[in-house]
């Protein structure tokens, strides 16, 4: 299933995308796409509806976070092998950074570069939200934890991460800095999350461009590992890490200014556009 949020901010209701695209409006079934409806047994039963019997949405809504309610954003750096290796040592176990929640925005909302920002960056991610609580579990059942996949943006100002401590949590946490969606497509849509190309484009440009069979770390393992140190809870996000070609490894590097668009996807999961607006 493709699961939705959709309406304005603050009042989204929750959706279902069909197999022609259609937008079905599902709140006669759930309240909303929280921790609690994405529960396997609350999934079950929205997957067992007919979409022909729910109500179709008609126009273009905003698309809002695809999950309300996120506990936490827990991100993994230096994932992927090419990108590790441009210029640093590959990580013996995943490197973790919690990205705020207040950094969540819609998959088609302005990217806002706070005030005096100078090195704004992008990072398409494979994101995994969590369906049920996982505490200290195995790489073998890990998946079994997982609801479903989106794609993330990691958007970052690298000089707050990088010039100002040696914390990356506040180049990584402004307000915007974390567009997720378009939606929610559950485990069982994405066979192997190992097999998924994803690419970015900056005003038509390509930056980013390679698949998810790159990373050092995979899905299952990254959901073991970081049930390790916290226990995880349905509704949490997990950011699998960026492919290179991120703004801040280029030569020279380049930045994101205001009024170009990052253009985003990954195979099956959708796209999103966000035009970049600075002084936010």
């Amino acid at each position: 299933m493709k699961l939705v949020r959709y309406g304005p901010r603050g009042r989204e209701r929750p959706g279902l995308i069909d197999a022609d695209g259609v937008l079905h409006d599902l709140s006669a079934h759930v309240s909303d796409l929280d921790g609690a409806a994405l529960a396997p047994a609350r999934l079950a039963g929205l997957r067992r509806l007919a979409p022909k019997d729910l109500p179709t949405v008609p126009g273009r809504p905003r698309l809002g976070v695809p999950v309300a309610g996120v506990g936490k954003i827990v991100a993994i750096g230096l994932n992927y092998r090419a990108h590790a290796a441009a210029g640093h040592t590959l990580p013996d176990e995943p490197i973790l950074f919690l990205k705020a929640t207040s950094s969540l925005c819609g998959p088609r909302e302005p990217v806002r570069l706070p005030p005096g920002a100078t090195q704004g960056d992008w990072e398409v991610e494979l994101a995994m939200v969590i369906g049920k609580r996982a505490r200290r579990i195995s790489a073998e059942r890990a998946l079994d934890f997982v609801a479903g996949y989106c794609i993330a943006n990691d958007v970052s100002e690298r000089s707050y991460q990088f010039d100002r401590g040696p914390t990356w949590d506040k180049g990584k946490s402004c307000d915007t800095f974390c567009p997720l969606g378009p939606w929610l497509v559950t485990r069982d849509e994405v066979p192997d999350p190992q097999a998924l190309d994803l690419w970015l484009t900056l005003d038509g440009e390509s930056m980013q461009r390679a698949n998810t069979a790159d990373m050092l770390f995979s899905c299952a393992e990254i959901v073991a590992f970081v049930s390790r140190f916290m226990t995880l809870h349905p509704g949490d996000v997990i950011l699998t890490g960026t492919p290179p070609g991120s703004g801040f490894l280029r030569a020279p590097p380049r930045f994101l200014c205001h009024g170009e668009t990052m253009r985003l996807g990954i195979a099956g999961l959708g796209e999103q556009r966000s035009r970049v607006v600075s002084g936010g």
